[in-house]
């Protein structure tokens, strides 16, 4: 039996600020048929943060931020986003809330450019009518034109003016993570899940990823929820760790606090319970 509740208005709502509760995760729990996903996960994310969601393979990772985006809906528990409890949300609704999201496997369109990929980013900020945009005339030439604007301005940032016009199924791997990363920041996201985004990745490659983070964190205010097997990166970047294992919290605090805790140790180390 499912424990959402129907959400409640926002109509008066103050502004998110700085360290304050942006997301909240309580008592989340996932099945597939027999197989338990997550099992009664609690946590939230503080607007401003990089917070990490750790853990060995199969842990629940990747299954919590489907449920954060609305791509999965759990069986129990709540997921409230700038207070207000969300309910069998759409994907498509948690982009258009400010919630955005790159993947583990890139996804991307190959046969475009890498202009075009991160363009498809502005869609949901697209305000003209299907006439106009057919015809590429009067309100759909003067948003375009803008949106254009955006789009270079993120190349600029993300450094990939040299593949602008570059079909991104020709590019390596790394440089197609920082096009996916473009193209989630094209929505101008205020929580943006990042799901392995230094998979695959040699050293120099994580070292530019996890500048980029940072630098998207510093300049756009975005608050980060971040996925990442390499504990090096994880230590670095993180402001906060969360600890997942067969689907169920084994930890939460910071980088050292997380460091230095056996059950994690243990969780690592293939340590039977």
């Amino acid at each position: 039996m499912t424990a959402f509740v129907e959400s409640r208005p926002m109509s008066a709502a103050r502004p998110i600020e700085k360290g304050e509760t942006l997301l909240s995760v309580d008592g989340v729990s996932l099945s597939f048929g027999g197989v338990r996903a997550l099992t009664n996960v609690s946590f939230d994310i503080k607007k401003g943060e990089v917070r990490a969601i750790i853990g060995p393979n199969g842990a629940g990772k990747t299954s919590m931020l489907n449920v954060i985006n609305g791509f999965y809906h759990p069986q129990q528990g709540t997921i409230a986003y700038k207070g207000q409890v969300r309910r069998r949300q759409k994907p498509y609704e948690a982009a258009s809330q400010g919630i955005g999201r790159t993947f583990q496997n890139v996804a991307l369109f190959k046969g475009m450019s890498t202009l075009d990929n991160i363009m498809a980013g502005r869609t949901l900020k697209m305000g003209v009518g299907l006439f106009w945009q057919l015809f590429r005339y009067g309100p759909a030439l003067n948003e375009e034109i803008e949106h254009r604007k955006k789009v270079e301005e993120i190349i600029d940032f993300l450094e990939i003016q040299h593949i602008r016009k570059t079909p991104v199924g020709k590019l390596p791997y790394g440089l197609k993570k920082r096009v996916e990363l473009g193209r989630a920041l094209a929505m101008e996201p205020e929580l943006l899940l990042l799901d392995e985004p230094m998979a695959g990745m040699n050293l120099e490659e994580k070292e530019d990823m996890s500048r980029f983070i940072l630098d998207v964190r510093e300049q756009f205010g975005t608050t980060i929820a971040l996925i990442e097997h390499d504990i090096g990166v994880v230590m670095d970047l993180s402001d906060r760790i969360v600890v997942l294992e067969y689907g169920r919290k084994i930890a939460d605090g910071s980088a050292e606090e997380v460091q230095n805790n056996q059950a994690v140790i243990d969780a690592y180390l293939g340590v039977a319970h």
